[in-house]
């Protein structure tokens, strides 16, 4: 006879009644954490296939001072556990961080990533909900973290409701508490958490607006309980990770750095320190190349001027050579005209405005209906966003 108990986990007799929760039946621990997670903004997930990187030999200083400080900044005269990584719209923050988080995995050292993005993608990118989720998730499946999955799936287990606590609540019972259980093995340990687009993380409304007088949460409340959460980890001794934060410098995050975390916070700005126009020199002349050699176009094609008048309409922002690559790359037309037609954009003085190049080559390729499907700027808004660019 088969007993009724046979493959059963949870079994609970009460009198004459007896539940039988049997495993093959119920989620399990790490199905249940997969249903909270925003797989979309793990750094190499498929959603972000298309996602900007660093073109190879750019942003070679940046990325080395990111990926150095990571490794070895314990040896800093003052050493720090966030990093800041900021600069306006445009100037590279999300392909940094993908390049660094490729390389911070093929070290070994990468523990988790998550990019939030306000409209590429799925909707789980942009929430707050989704955040300590997917950092624990990535812990559970990292070899050299086992037993700290296995505590991770556990407080999954013991309270599966967790996924509605406030976020402080989440990060202390799956990822604080289960650090704090484990202590043997912290030298094979991964060693930082990558968060990109923090200023793209929009508001969750807990109340209906057409039947609450409650206040209307802004993006700002969110952005900054992530960050006053983050802050807490990077304070707790056990908690054995660096934490790379970019954004752009929005005011509210701006003033937090400069604030309460100030002390923990090492920030690095996207400046001409980093000789943008070198970088983006390489890049046009390799998408040059490639365009020659597709088109049968002599190695002296574009002139040197062209060059030139490309980099200084940039202003030190890689989104506009990285569109104008593009353009040009899988436009169809005559390499020359459609190198002219960017060329013959309003001369628009970038000192007073260093965007103001960038809004008229968007406008450009907006109004320019056959490009729009090309280049993948489905409309305006889109185009102001520039999020997966940043």
């Amino acid at each position: 006879m088969t007993s009724i108990f046979k493959n059963a986990r949870h079994v609970k007799v009460g009198g004459n009644i007896v539940n039988n929760y049997n495993g093959s039946s119920s989620k399990s621990s790490v199905e249940k954490l997969r249903e909270h997670i925003a797989a979309g903004a793990l750094h190499n997930s498929d959603e972000r296939c298309d996602a900007p990187k660093c073109h190879p030999e750019t942003r070679v200083a940046v990325q080395d001072e990111v990926v150095g400080w990571i490794c070895d900044g314990d040896s800093d005269d003052e050493p720090k556990e966030i990093m800041w990584v900021t600069g306006p719209a445009g100037s590279g923050k999300t392909a940094i961080m993908g390049s660094v988080a490729d390389t911070c995995q093929r070290k070994g050292i990468l523990g988790a990533t998550h990019f939030f993005s306000s409209f590429s993608g799925s909707a789980n990118r942009r929430s707050k909900r989704f955040l300590v989720p997917t950092l624990a998730y990535q812990f559970v499946q990292h070899k050299a973290m086992t037993q700290v999955a296995d505590r991770i799936l556990s407080a999954v287990e013991h309270n599966p409701a967790v996924f509605d606590h406030k976020l402080e609540v989440q990060f202390d019972q799956l990822i604080l508490e289960p650090l704090r259980a484990c202590q043997e093995g912290r030298s094979t340990w991964p060693k930082v958490i990558i968060i990109d687009g923090l200023d793209e993380c929009e508001a969750v409304q807990y109340h209906d607006e057409a039947q609450s007088n409650a206040p209307r949460r802004s993006k700002e409340d969110d952005q900054i309980e992530i960050l006053s959460v983050l802050k807490i980890a990077a304070s707790d001794p056990d908690f054995p990770f660096r934490i790379v934060i970019a954004s752009r410098p929005e005011h509210a995050i701006k003033r937090f750095f400069a604030g309460v975390a100030k002390s923990l916070t090492r920030e690095l700005f996207l400046d001409a320190k980093y000789n943008p126009d070198a970088d983006m020199e390489l890049f046009l002349e390799s998408k040059f190349a490639s365009i020659r050699r597709r088109c049968h176009l002599p190695s002296s094609w574009p002139n040197e001027d062209v060059r030139g008048t490309l980099i200084a309409n940039a202003s030190g922002q890689f989104i506009y050579v990285a569109t104008v690559g593009r353009f040009m790359e899988e436009s169809a037309g005559d390499p020359d005209q459609l190198l002219s037609q960017v060329l013959q954009l309003p001369r628009i003085k970038a000192c007073a405005n260093p965007l103001a190049p960038l809004d008229a080559l968007y406008t450009h390729i907006i109004n320019s209906k056959s490009m729009q499907c090309v280049v993948g700027i489905p409309d305006a808004a889109q185009v102001a966003s520039m999020s997966e660019a940043d």
